[in-house]
């Protein structure tokens, strides 16, 4: 009687969970709600912060404000438009809202409002969004691929996209004291706490080189820049020597730092990020780079132009090319 050999174990059924899931690797270190804490530890110091979200409180982690201050928390129902334009208000009125809600409904549904009550007005209102980009497996009605292209076209609009929980927890002080209207991506829930390690500190409108390396630069924002530094540790061990050039400001951008490490020793320059390869960081970047004279070898790693499809996130980030290891694969290639 012959043996039949074992079968190769089955990898773990991806469920439905998968689609809002934390994009935390397995083990990694995270934080709960850093902005909800974060914004929580603000307004205990400053007043005039109140806390305001259409229907999204559980899900874009300001509940932890709303129970902690629910005399200042504004829960305008499934009514983006309205939240916006009440936000406006009470800036006119020297309050500094911190407005919430998903990417997709400040960057579509609501742009209108934005552009005419609180930009063109200069009012300090602070629109804070979860499910910036691909961090969404539910198809393109919740997936901001293109909110940074649309909020960097918007006149004295700040646009910011964090890394990571602790990004965003110094984030949120720096953008209560800029005076004027702020945009900035929400990583929401477990957050990975990534830049620590590093000895990091936000400064808004500052590029920050979190490490360095002879053979490539990637230029990051958001969660690629965690991505970025996977990518290195597996670039590494080919022998692959590659820094990591974290820009969480998109508007204003820091041309400065970018020009000088995108000029230095004829490195290969990849920008990363988790947006449309139309109208984001890398758009801005190849920008600034071409009307200064510097030229280097440059390559674009980000979403494609079209709708994206529905899925478990892990297996979205492959398909698309936003995954470390997908990131390391085609910088090996271009060297």
């Amino acid at each position: 009687m012959t043996s039949t050999p074992n079968a190769p174990a089955a990898k773990p059924r991806l469920t439905t969970s998968a689609m809002i899931a934390s994009i935390a690797a397995e083990g990694q270190k995270t934080r709960p709600a850093p902005f909800g804490h974060a914004l929580v530890a603000l307004a205990k110091e400053r007043p005039d912060v109140v806390g305001m979200t259409a229907d999204l409180g559980k899900y874009t982690d300001l509940h932890i404000f709303q129970n902690a201050f629910p005399d200042r928390s504004y829960q305008m129902g499934m009514a983006e438009q309205l939240l916006f334009g009440a936000a406006a208000g009470l800036a006119a009125e020297g309050f500094t809202p911190f407005a919430t809600t998903y990417a997709v409904f400040a960057s579509r549904r609501a742009y209108d409002f934005i552009h005419q009550t609180i930009a063109e007005e200069n009012r300090n209102v602070k629109i804070v969004c979860a499910l910036p980009g691909l961090t969404s497996g539910y198809g393109p009605s919740h997936q901001a691929t293109e909110d940074l292209a649309l909020f960097r076209a918007m006149p004295g609009m700040t646009v910011i996209d964090p890394c990571d929980a602790h990004e965003i927890e110094q984030a949120v002080p720096a953008i209560a004291a800029h005076q004027g209207p702020v945009y900035m991506r929400l990583l929401r829930g477990q957050v990975p706490v990534v830049l620590d390690e590093y000895g990091y500190s936000f400064e808004l409108g500052k590029a920050k080189t979190i490490r360095d390396g002879r053979d490539v630069l990637i230029i990051s924002s958001g969660l690629m820049t965690m991505r970025a530094l996977e990518a290195a540790k597996l670039l590494a061990d080919d022998r692959v020597d590659a820094a990591v050039l974290h820009a969480p400001t998109i508007k204003p951008l820091d041309v400065e730092t970018i020009l000088r490490e995108a000029g230095k020793g004829g490195r290969l320059v990849v920008v990363a990020e988790n947006h449309s390869v139309i109208g984001g960081l890398g758009d801005a970047v190849a920008s600034a780079l071409l009307q200064a004279g510097v030229h280097p070898k440059f390559r674009h790693i980000g979403l494609p132009d079209e709708f994206l499809h529905a899925g478990a996130l892990p297996t979205l980030h492959e398909r698309y090319g936003i995954s470390a290891s997908a990131v390391s694969s085609r910088i090996k290639a271009w060297l």
